[in-house]
């Protein structure tokens, strides 16, 4: 979290500002400089970034991948909001033009073990080097413009530049948090997809989905392809849609479709276009299946779309893997079962493929959740799945104390297995406890809670 600082006396530029003549040569560095840039961790809004932008299309040097400034690419652009299934939807995205032929940028957050991981290129991570420079011309520009910026608007611009620089012809967004006022939305998306809605971030979205569900749409565009990843989506999302022109729209349940045919295929199909025998995404579950349908109704609209068959479009889908959604393991004789899972939304799909694998003789849950959310949901939504609980003490402000955990899981006549022991003691005694084969751990609750216990046994 950023910490608090004092302004001197001007709106826009805290005290804690970056200076030209003495910026980091290492990525860690800068990384750490700009967790502390601005006053506020998440500060919703385009004014600054924008300013920011435009004085960085004005400086100097010409980006080769941009038509007027960095935030008109010359690329199609595919914006990915929603609540669940974002992450997973950006990445088949990605696959599925990769194999189309496309030099794709794909930019999605948080990341787990390396910053790395949010900027890719071709299917690259980007390197330390280039997005050090990348970082240096957002903050050149950042002092041109006199205002701060957040952690994510400084390095969401430097994904941009990155980009830009690297000529990629498409370009995936994942948005941070909501859609209307995140930074990703400075660019025009060709293609906004918004997945699954639910209730999450209420302080900043509000605690309703019709609510939730007008954020999100802040991130369609008139005259261009809007997809809506839900069938029973608020009817917030289509009617703004609707309203702004967007053309085409397709919804889930109406407009295109998808079904289970066997143990070992599905079917995809929107009007003309049907694509039978296809294979299943790696990931697992129902959703994986939902996100594979939205991030195919998105790949239609990309010019493109037609380059590949459905053997290419099973090889593609099958191919992602995303780290910590749905991600099974094997580690120290015993299945892992590691999900960021951190709403009741999110929960119940954890649950419904637990239940969906071959049963365990045991299933042990590790669990730590952030202080904003709703631990009581997520609780709720897996107990049934669950044999023992073992909640960790996390040495971190941001989550919530592990015996105030232990009472949501007594709520549901869970068994504690331990409670409030540090991370490593935790997993040592999870270790200890499973050795004998057929049986299954869980960790979920939070991004930081999957990647700190992936980093304890050096995964990534």
């Amino acid at each position: 979290m950023a910490r608090q600082v004092q302004y001197n006396g001007n709106t826009s530029t805290p005290s804690v500002a970056l200076v030209g003549s003495g910026l980091p040569t290492d990525l860690e560095s800068w990384l750490q400089l700009l967790e502390r840039a601005h006053p506020q961790e998440i500060d919703l809004g385009l004014e600054r970034v924008a300013a920011v932008a435009q004085h960085l299309s004005e400086r100097p040097g010409t980006f080769v991948g941009a038509a007027d400034g960095i935030t008109s690419p010359n690329a199609e652009v595919v914006t990915i909001a929603g609540t669940n299934g974002k992450g997973s939807v950006a990445a088949m995205v990605a696959a599925l033009a990769q194999s189309a032929g496309y030099r794709v940028g794909l930019y999605s957050s948080p990341h787990f073990s390396r910053f790395n991981e949010r900027v890719k290129v071709a299917g690259f991570e980007a390197d330390d080097e280039t997005l050090i420079g990348a970082l240096r011309r957002v903050e050149l520009a950042r002092q041109a413009a006199g205002v701060s910026l957040t952690y994510f608007e400084h390095t969401t611009l430097a994904a941009f530049v990155v980009f830009a620089e690297s000529d990629c012809d498409l370009w995936v967004l994942e948005v941070g948090l909501g859609g209307r006022l995140d930074a990703v939305n400075l660019i025009d998306a060709d293609v906004a997809v918004v997945t699954r809605i639910a209730h999450d971030h209420a302080e900043w979205l509000g605690n309703d989905l019709a609510s939730i569900a007008r954020e999100k749409a802040g991130i369609f565009r008139s005259h261009k392809a809007a997809v809506i990843g839900q069938a029973d989506a608020p009817k917030e999302l289509s009617s703004i849609a609707q309203s702004l022109a967007a053309e085409p729209i397709w919804q889930a349940g109406k407009d295109y479709h998808w079904s289970a045919f066997s143990s070992s295929e599905w079917h995809w199909n929107s009007g003309s276009i049907s694509l039978p025998g296809l294979s299943y995404p790696s990931i697992p579950g129902p959703a994986a299946l939902s996100n594979a349908a939205t991030a195919l109704a998105a790949f239609q609209q990309l010019s493109r779309a037609g380059l590949i068959s459905a053997a290419e479009i099973s090889a593609a889908l099958n191919q992602v893997k995303v780290i910590g959604r749905l991600q099974l393991l094997g580690y120290s004789g015993t299945q892992w079962l590691y999900d960021v899972a951190h709403n009741a939304d999110g929960a119940a799909e954890l649950a419904r493929v637990l239940s969906s694998l071959p049963r365990a003789n045991e299933c042990h849950a590790l669990l730590a959740v952030a202080r904003h959310k709703e631990a009581e949901g997520l609780i709720a939504a897996t107990a049934d799945q669950v044999d023992y609980w073992h909640l960790p003490s996390m040495d971190d402000e941001q989550m919530i104390a592990a015996v105030e955990l232990a009472g949501h899981v007594r709520n549901h006549r869970g068994t504690i297995a331990s409670c409030g022991a540090d991370l490593q003691s935790t997993l040592a005694g999870i270790e200890r406890g499973v050795r004998h084969g057929g049986s299954r751990v869980v960790v979920f609750g939070s991004f930081r809670t999957v990647t700190a216990v992936q980093q304890q046994q050096g995964w990534g």
